[in-house]
């Protein structure tokens, strides 16, 4: 009989690409050899593999990459879903760690700000799966969220009930207070027990909640500190007013602290309060997007018009749009000019002029003119929703900075209990008479004072208001990680067509040979690109067509990657293309090279046609800068930041453009596939890179640099290409990413050092460290309620103290939202 290992996990994993037994025995052989994996079984008809393997020696993802190693795909699940019941950076690792030692589980982030979790997991697992393991850990995790759902009515339920229990809280608190003040009576201890038994155990129920979650998995938050230091107070007091004996020293009677842990749960409820509210708005950008789609559609249908919810419109729908209208989704125009304010969705200011078959998007406005489209992207596939769940899952996404905070939370809580114990024996001991209430009180101090909330709060929160500030100016970051590794990078490496250039060459000379004329060139470099997609090609056939020129039939044709294309024109070959193809090829250019040399020199593309081994002539075509793109070079040089373009055209060419845009270091003749290999060297030379692209053919470089930035726009933009992609298509967007991210780490930096100073200063200030300072010469008398009489902190006050320091973090980090884009153009002219 065998006996089964109790430490293996077992998960079954949608495999894709598999198409016979062979794909079956590959993935199955190449699991079975991975270290950890004790077992694997492979169903073709299900399309599913069964590992059993040992967590201990492997993980989820060396599995998946065992199976993308061997050519197949996995299929993946991911997912945003918000999280209840979160307080401190111990409460994110508490969940993280649930979370992750789920079986089929890759990975997951969360985030404190946020209060959701963003996981990627395996098919054979559900919300329901998820749910247990993180109500386990003490907390509870909600429904998936929708693409365009209102994300933030659980966070406005939650901040309502916090709201009012800190009412009830700071009512009763101070009922409390002003009783402790006026002169005692029989049962004056019962009365004041009575009230302050629901504002511990309801109103400050959440702290035990989490202490109990907390407790068993071994692990200690700030809920912990905030129920062990007001269960301390409260339960001293409830001895005091039963069994006061116990407690009577010297004859001298205990003092009661009901006001002091009813007031400690008030103060830090409102702290809570404010920093939930504080919390929302830095999501405002998300709301602001979620609140931009409409909620109805105008459908035609057999020629009546029918306003339908947004949910029912379907693909294919044609839909009406009136001026002043929002488009309610994704589409392309079929009958109408109307001009589109886009503004909300890339950040351009302008309206943008349409025709019949130019596309819109979804919760654009239309300004002028009535206009009728046909939907083809809805619900989730729309632009909005696609920005609004990266935005979502940046939002979610956590910086490297953070892992050092993240570090000092999982000490953080032991060391202050630590602290508090050492506080209570040292003043017990040593301190001042009555010893037992001042060392009881620096106890209380210490454990409320501690804050790792605000260690919680630093990053997560300016990344939030960053990333959403990001995308109301048109820039989607797709990762935290993303926007930190901006503000270090020392080169950008910009592609020239596309993304400097408008990337619309057009014909401007044509040369032929002696046996040609220009027409006959025109007409056969026409025709040879008819069914090219390169730009260059696509000059070429547009001319052809404005001169009205009839094409010939071709067959064969062929693109040449990075050089040109052929094709076949009745029985001869023709080659269109690079100088250097057409020297590959051994074809004569004859007095032709004499003439290449000064259109070169003028900064245009040449591109030669020829026959068998003969030259039939030349086209010369010149793109031009996008506007605003050398302003935006000098704005990036500027910085410090040196600006490297690479293309595919020869160097001549490629200088003529880099000197108009103020280039000085330039790689030219690089095919799309070597792109990568640019920014390798690059970065070997200790370089920190950004390489600017299209997003689609630039794809292999964008992924090698250490940011990649795709650009691209409207519907189309391929936003999951690059770290950072620009909708508009507009350069200005390049260097607004980098003053984001330099403000956005500034402001992260700003947190963590408040957040570290706040515990470095308050904590041994709450554990009496200016006692042997003051208890000779006296306490100032503005300081006397803060520190007593002899320097020991007011419990009352640390939980103030506490309470504002996360409150302070958030708001530090909501000063982003005044963040604006330079006016690139004028503000460098100027200069």
């Amino acid at each position: 009989m065998t006996i089964k290992d109790k430490n293996l996990q077992k998960v079954s994993i949608t495999v894709t690409g598999m198409s016979c037994a062979t794909c079956v025995a590959t993935v199955e052989k190449a699991l079975q050899k991975t270290k950890g994996v004790a077992a694997a079984g492979v169903n073709l008809a299900s399309e599913k593999a069964s590992v059993e393997y040992n967590p201990k020696q492997t993980n989820l993802q060396t599995i998946m990459k065992t199976v993308t190693g061997a050519g197949y795909g996995i299929a993946v699940k991911k997912s945003v879903f918000p999280v209840q019941g979160m307080t401190c950076a111990s409460c994110i690792a508490r969940v993280e760690e649930a979370l992750k030692s789920t079986p089929g589980v890759i990975s997951a982030s969360v985030n404190l700000a946020s209060e959701k979790a963003t996981v990627e997991y395996v098919d054979s697992i559900g919300y329901s799966d998820l749910r247990r393991v993180v109500k386990d850990a003490g907390y509870e995790l909600d429904k998936e969220v929708g693409a365009l759902e209102d994300v933030t009515a659980a966070s406005a339920r939650e901040t309502k009930k916090v709201r009012n229990r800190f009412v009830f809280a700071a009512v009763v608190g101070v009922i409390i207070m002003v009783m402790m003040f006026t002169p005692h009576f029989t049962g004056m201890g019962y009365v004041l027990w009575a009230l302050a038994t629901p504002v511990q155990f309801w109103a400050g129920w959440r702290f035990y909640q989490g202490a109990w979650g907390g407790l068993k998995h071994l692990r200690a938050d700030m809920n912990t500190l905030i129920a062990v230091g007001t269960s301390a107070a409260y339960f001293y007091s409830v001895v005091a007013v039963i069994a006061p004996s116990l407690l009577t020293v010297n004859g001298t009677e205990p003092n009661l602290y009901f006001d002091t842990s009813a007031m400690i749960i008030a103060f830090i409820l409102l702290g809570r309060f404010l920093e939930a509210r504080a919390k929302g708005q830095t999501s405002a950008a998300i709301k602001n997007l979620i609140g931009l789609q409409p909620k109805t559609a105008l459908v035609i249908c057999k020629g009546k018009e029918q306003e339908i919810s947004i949910e029912d419109v379907q693909v294919g729908d044609v839909i009406l749009v009136r001026p002043g209208e929002r488009v309610p989704v994704d589409g392309v125009i079929t009958k109408g000019n109307p001009s589109l304010d886009e503004s909300m969705v890339t950040g351009e200011s302008l309206p943008v002029e349409k025709k019949v078959g130019s596309e819109v998007i979804g919760a654009t406005i239309n300004r002028t003119g009535s206009f009728q489209f046909k939907a083809t992207r809805i619900g989730k596939d729309t632009t909005l929703a696609r920005i609004v769940r990266l935005v979502e899952e940046a939002q979610g996404s956590k910086a490297p900075i953070q892992r050092l905070a993240d570090v000092i939370a999982s000490y953080f809580v032991p060391v202050v209990i630590g602290i508090a114990i050492v506080t209570f024996i040292i003043w017990y001991f040593l301190g001042p008479n009555p010893p037992l209430t001042y060392a009881f009180l620096n106890f209380i101090a210490v454990l409320v004072i501690a804050c790792p909330c605000a260690l919680g709060l630093a990053t997560p929160t300016a990344i939030m208001v960053g990333t959403g500030k990001g995308a109301e100016h048109g820039i989607l970051i797709r990762s935290a990680e993303s926007l930190e590794r901006l503000y270090k990078i020392n080169t950008i490496l910009l592609d020239k067509t596309g993304t400097l250039t408008e990337g619309k060459p057009q014909v401007t000379d044509i040369v032929a040979t002696a046996s040609y004329k220009q027409e006959e060139v025109l007409r056969l470099a026409a025709s040879v690109e008819h069914d090219s997609e390169h730009p260059l090609g696509e000059a070429v056939v547009k001319a052809a067509g404005e001169k009205k020129l009839k094409l010939l039939h071709t067959t064969g044709f062929k693109a040449i990657a990075g050089h040109g294309a052929e094709a076949k024109i009745g029985k001869n070959k023709y080659l269109l293309g690079s100088l250097k193809l057409m020297k590959d090829n051994k074809i004569q250019l004859g007095e032709l090279e004499e003439k290449t040399a000064a259109l070169w020199n003028d900064g245009k593309t040449v591109v030669f046609i020829g026959e068998g081994k003969r030259a039939v002539g030349l086209i010369a075509l010149a793109d031009t800068l996008k506007p605003g793109a050398s302003d935006v070079v000098t704005a990036i040089q500027n910085q410090g930041i040196d600006v490297v373009m690479v293309t595919g055209d020869n160097k001549r060419a490629a200088e003529a453009i880099a000197r108009q845009a103020g280039i000085k270091r330039v790689l030219a003749e690089v095919l799309p596939e070597h792109k990568a290999d640019e920014v390798k060297k690059l970065r070997d030379e200790g370089r920190v890179v950004a390489m600017v692209g299209d997003g689609i053919n630039d794809a292999p470089a964008l992924a090698s640099a250490d940011v990649g930035i795709a650009i691209g726009t409207g519907t189309d933009v391929a936003m999951e290409t690059g770290d950072i992609t620009l909708i508009r298509g507009d350069l200005s967007g390049i260097v607004t990413a980098i003053d984001l991210s330099k403000r956005t780490m500034r402001t992260i930096k700003q947190n963590l050092f408040w957040a570290f100073a706040y515990n470095v200063i308050l904590i041994p200030l709450a554990a009496g460290v200016l006692y042997p300072a003051l208890h000779t010469v006296g306490v100032p008398s503005g300081l006397h309620f803060v520190l007593g009489d002899y320097g020991f902190l007011n419990p009352i006050l640390a939980a103030v103290a506490m309470a504002a320091s996360s409150v302070t973090v958030v708001s530090n980090s909501l000063r982003l939202r005044g963040f604006k884009p330079k006016k690139i153009g004028i503000e460098f002219r100027e200069v």
